[in-house]
């Protein structure tokens, strides 16, 4: 169990002193490693944990999945033990839905609720959404498109022998959130904090606020400089937004000791 947990969650102790854990999805195409700075900005007491998914980075020889659920029922068969302490979710674009329904799985499968969910560049999930296949797309026209996405470096762009690599795992992405088929189900019973890019003109302050539709809860709306890849360049706001919510939503369990 111990090597199946920190392939999928890295940093992950089950063991851990910590006071509660922060579960944190990558966008398309990424690794754990998005988050690695996280580690060093959030303070001890809440462990980051980035989840791998196969076909990256430390899994790179494994085969990536192309159909959200089966990945959220992955997750959620490998998280149980990583459940004894409070929990927090995060995710960005593709993230988001992971984090989203991860959440919905867990209560599911376990009854239990995260202390708050962060979704990031993302519409809500229940909304239409345009119905673009990248995924059946050729190579060259993916790439075309990456382009405009301006997600990925064109150096890496340029690079034939790192797309040949990068290319399929994108390709597995795209398909798993643009196969994804929202199911009505009742709204999570934990706080949302919706965040989006200014300049990032697919998600709007219209497609965040119906986030709030899917909880019972209170939702938040946050929006920051940048375009969809925000979360590169603000991420020190993005993980001291995260700090005070959290402190807030564990604060009779929880004791903040101030952090860095």
């Amino acid at each position: 169990m111990a090597t199946k947990l920190h392939s999928w969650f890295m940093n992950a102790n089950v063991h851990s002193q910590a006071d509660m854990r922060l579960f944190c999805f990558p966008y398309a195409g990424g690794g754990a490693s998005i988050y690695r700075d996280w580690l060093q900005l959030l303070p001890k007491e809440i462990e980051v944990c980035p989840v791998q998914l196969p076909g990256r980075e430390n899994r790179g020889l494994e085969a990536p999945m192309c159909s959200l659920p089966e990945i959220v029922q992955a997750v959620a068969d490998e998280i149980g033990p990583l459940l004894n302490l409070p929990f927090a979710l995060f995710g960005h674009s593709m993230g988001a839905l992971l984090a989203y329904e991860t959440a919905r799985q867990l209560d599911r499968k376990y009854n239990k609720t995260p202390l708050h969910l962060f979704v990031s560049g993302h519409s809500a999930p229940h909304l239409p959404h345009s119905g673009r296949k990248l995924y059946s797309l050729s190579d060259q026209q993916l790439i075309h498109e990456l382009r405009i996405l301006r997600g990925t470096p064109e150096a890496i762009l340029q690079n034939d022998e790192l797309m040949v690599l990068l290319l399929p795992r994108l390709r597995a992405d795209f398909q798993v959130c643009e196969t994804y088929s929202f199911s009505p189900d009742k709204p999570i019973a934990c706080p949302i904090t919706a965040l989006g890019g200014i300049e990032d003109h697919d998600v709007n302050m219209d497609n965040l606020a119906a986030w709030g539709e899917l909880t019972q809860k209170e939702t938040e709306l946050q929006l920051l400089g940048g375009d969809h890849f925000f979360l590169h360049h603000e991420q020190e706001r993005i993980v001291q937004l995260i700090k005070d919510r959290v402190r807030h939503a564990n604060k009779k369990e929880y004791t903040w000791s101030g952090g860095q």
